[in-house]
């Protein structure tokens, strides 16, 4: 199956980029029938959109987290599949029911903040119950009574695939139910899709897929629903090289939706892959957006050669995301890789502000007389 070309055939042309607000999703949502079943903090409407009629019932949510978008894009790419009245979408739609809130967050969507407008994680709050989101998210969990979770997040770019020096474009968990972080079948469940959507994954993406790390804290959302005996698998939509905008993330995204409930479809037997899960690598902190190495500079009147690294800060402008580059780390870059690395061959650093580089710095500065960085790059 050329699942990139199922994604082009599929794909919601309205949607684009990292800012994805309720704006942005209500005409595809009366487009689709949607239902209100609550309000955010500010009064905006939560929806869910319903499709199906068959005996497997599937829960999904985006957009938890209000800047964290991407899987909201390929939620509405699936989405369009299941109502593209094809062979196929008419055989997922009689096995399974599908219950979507496409932006659980809609206050920290319009805002571009990871928290809701009373500035809490909603992926915190899973015990407490404190928000109207959260109460929303729990009692949809309760009247579906579903039979597998999808909890669809982003992650930084700072991730990368173990050592690897791949960033970890898509990662997977299924969350752990209590402290010791035990397997029983239901975990077993989650596990088994996520190996089957790696798969399909390492086909496109090869090496580019981790595992999420799974200690439990029974006040996320998905070790909650775990904890309840019902399958979770959180997706964590990363980055892809020189995609800041999430445009090819989303389509691996769309690829495992398509692939892990085309699995789910074909296998009713719980054959534990558990081994083939613990083979996926681990998510871990190693990127930095701009490494630059071996540049020269003056300080306390010595020369010395330093690396240091530099990484955007999302910042909404005028209803726009833009990324601004600003110096983070200064030396102690062994263990790190850049997304852009520069070389600057012992050239000097000078800026407007400082002969050496500053954390927090913006990363404007010239590495010798004739190489000009301007927001990370060098632009001439």
């Amino acid at each position: 199956m050329n699942y990139l070309q199922l994604h082009e055939q599929n794909k919601e042309q309205s949607l684009f980029g990292r800012y994805i607000t309720l704006n942005h999703i209500e005409p595809l949502l009366e487009k689709y029938n949607a239902a209100i079943i609550g309000k955010s903090v500010l009064d905006k409407p939560i929806y869910t959109l319903q499709f199906g009629s068959g005996k497997v019932k599937i829960l999904m949510w985006s957009q938890m987290h209000g800047n964290e978008s991407t899987t909201t894009k390929g939620l509405f790419d699936y989405i369009n599949f299941l109502n593209s009245n094809t062979k196929e979408s008419e055989r997922i739609l009689s096995k399974f029911t599908f219950c979507i809130i496409p932006m659980l967050n809609p206050d920290g969507a319009e805002l571009y903040t990871r928290e809701n407008a009373n500035a809490v994680d909603l992926n915190r709050d899973s015990q407490n119950l404190s928000q109207p989101e959260s109460i929303v998210l729990r009692k949809t969990f309760e009247e579906f009574q579903p039979h597998y979770c999808y909890n669809l997040h982003d992650q930084r770019t700072i991730f990368g695939v173990a050592d690897s020096g791949k960033p970890a474009t898509v990662s997977f968990l299924a969350p752990a139910f209590n402290e010791s972080r035990d397997v029983n079948d239901v975990r077993i469940k989650a596990m088994n899709v996520i190996v089957a959507m790696n798969d399909v994954l390492q086909q496109y993406i090869p090496n580019q897929i981790g595992r999420f790390d799974d200690s439990f804290n029974i006040n996320c959302i998905g070790d909650t629903f775990q904890y309840l005996k019902v399958p979770t698998i959180l997706f964590e939509a990363g980055h892809f090289p020189n995609d800041y905008e999430r445009e090819e993330t989303r389509k691996y995204i769309f690829i495992a939706l398509f692939s892990g409930i085309e699995f789910l479809s074909e296998n009713d037997i719980v054959i534990s892959k558990i081994d083939d899960y613990l083979k996926i690598p681990q998510n871990k902190v190693v990127f930095y957006d701009f490494v630059y190495k071996n540049v020269k500079i003056n300080y306390d009147n010595k020369e010395k050669i330093i690396n240091f690294a530099a990484q955007y800060k999302e910042v909404l402008n005028k209803n726009k995301v833009q990324f601004e580059a600003r110096i983070t780390q200064i030396e102690n870059l062994d263990s790190f890789f850049g997304h852009v690395v520069i070389d600057a061959n012992g050239e000097q650093f000078s800026s407007e502000e400082t002969d050496f580089p500053k954390i927090d710095q913006k990363a404007n500065f010239y590495l010798g007389k004739s190489k000009k960085v301007v927001n990370g790059l060098i632009i001439n």
